[in-house]
């Protein structure tokens, strides 16, 4: 009687502890998953590192997948179909994701082209600025007004020339 209570004692003991190891295999693989799929209202947090509500939903709806016998590709091709690639923390390289991939790459370059095209410039304008540098008769009267009676006798020249 004691060796069957001890047999089923021990039957039990290893069943509870088959299922924590299983619990544990299956709380470490929805922590990957969670960690590759994004928040859908926070957008620049994966689905673990969010609080929001929607959060707790999705990860709830990826265990229920995943306890419903659900492989990680089929979790995740049916959030992708649900609510797109945004859903992805690294969404795939394809003709709608272009814009995506190459946006940073396009501005950077956009950035460069823009930027050369101020240092060429500055670097022709010192020319045009010994040649513009010479006062005309609008900047010396201007300059005499400012001046007030400093400049005078400037002013008196410059209106008996008009």
């Amino acid at each position: 009687m004691k060796t069957l209570a001890a047999a089923i004692a021990w039957v039990v003991l290893s069943l509870v502890v088959l299922e924590a190891r299983a619990d544990n295999a299956l709380d470490a693989r929805l922590k990957t998953l969670e960690n590759e799929l994004r928040c859908l209202v926070c957008q620049n947090q994966t689905l673990a590192e969010s609080n929001a509500p929607l959060a707790e939903d999705l990860r709830k709806e990826v265990r229920s997948l995943a306890v419903a016998g659900k492989s990680d590709d089929d979790i995740r091709a049916y959030l992708v179909a649900r609510y797109g690639d945004f859903v992805l923390y690294n969404p795939p390289v394809k003709p709608t994701t272009y814009a995506l991939w190459l946006g940073p790459f396009l501005l950077l370059a956009g950035g460069v082209v823009i930027w050369l095209r101020i240092l060429r410039r500055r670097a022709a304008l010192p020319a045009d600025i010994d040649a513009a540098a010479a006062p005309t008769p609008a900047t010396t009267r201007a300059r005499a007004l400012l001046d007030g009676t400093s400049g005078s006798a400037t002013v008196s020249r410059v209106k008996s020339k008009d």
